[in-house]
């Protein structure tokens, strides 16, 4: 049974050339991101929790530490490997250049998120999660900059995910030297609330079309389960702990990227695209 969407199909294709001077969603997206500068900037220093690397499910297993933890991540691998190889299907004609390189950036990020989250949670210290978090970076400079060129225009998106590039390692280190975690938490929060004001936007023509709603659905839930650690190891009678279950949500986040590419790859010669849920 196929449910087909009621929204406006889009086609798929080159995009329109940007226009000469900024558009007006284009300054509002500056003005957000000066603003999150400035709040990054202005707001007082906090440290992480204390005990914030104590993590609930403490288990080895054949001799590797912290074992569902660590092997958790692996989904962030298998969907970016999943997204790499239907993104290589999806015709040139079909999708521009500026969201292919930001679609590959955003999965090559899963990847290396895989490797240095693994890293962290071999032996959880405030080192460790420097590396986590500088792996994160690409994969947030590359859906940031996806969604704001789905939605706003390819020029958006490539400099949003150059800003992010830049910003999200160095607010991981700001964390990791100085103990400061709040332009961290600012660029966590500021994402959200940027991706969900592009999701409110229609997409542009010749975008990718993939639904931003869905990839906030999957991470909102993967940050209930971080917080919700304890409780649901020992609602699942430590089966899985809130922050191992963390890893496979968030590596569905990714799901709706994968999903749009699949629509692309498979759309007919005219480039009509029809969103269907299978």
């Amino acid at each position: 049974m196929r449910l087909h969407s009621a929204a406006p199909h889009h086609r798929l294709g080159p995009p329109a050339p940007s226009p000469a001077h900024a558009t007006t969603a284009e300054r509002a997206l500056l003005l957000a991101v000066a603003a999150l500068m400035a709040l990054a900037a202005l707001l007082p220093a906090a440290a992480l929790p204390t005990g914030y690397h104590d993590f609930a499910d403490q288990r080895a297993w054949l001799g590797l530490p912290h074992a569902i933890d660590v092997l958790s991540n692996l989904p962030f691998a298998a969907m970016g490997v999943w997204g790499l190889a239907w993104l290589r299907r999806v015709p040139p004609a079909r999708i521009g250049a500026a969201q292919r390189g930001l679609a590959a950036l955003f999965f090559f990020g899963l990847v290396a998120t895989t490797l240095c989250s693994a890293v962290y949670h071999l032996a959880p210290d405030h080192a460790g999660l420097c590396i986590d978090r500088l792996g994160m970076s690409a994969a947030f400079a590359g859906l940031l900059g996806l969604a704001a060129a789905d939605r706003i225009s390819a020029r958006a998106g490539v400099a949003l995910a150059a800003f992010v590039a830049l910003a999200a390692p160095a607010t991981a280190l700001i964390d990791g030297m100085a103990g400061n975690m709040t332009p961290w938490a600012v660029l966590q929060g500021g994402a959200l609330v940027l991706l969900a004001a592009l999701a409110v936007r229609r997409p542009q023509p010749g975008a990718l079309g993939f639904s931003i709603a869905g990839v906030i659905a999957f991470y909102a839930a993967a940050k209930a389960l971080e917080l919700a650690d304890a409780p649901v190891f020992a609602l699942t009678q430590h089966l899985i702990s809130g922050h191992s279950a963390k890893h496979v949500m968030a590596a569905l986040a990714a799901w709706p990227v994968v999903r749009a590419l699949q629509r692309a790859a498979q759309a007919p010669a005219n480039g009509a695209a029809a969103l269907t849920i299978r």
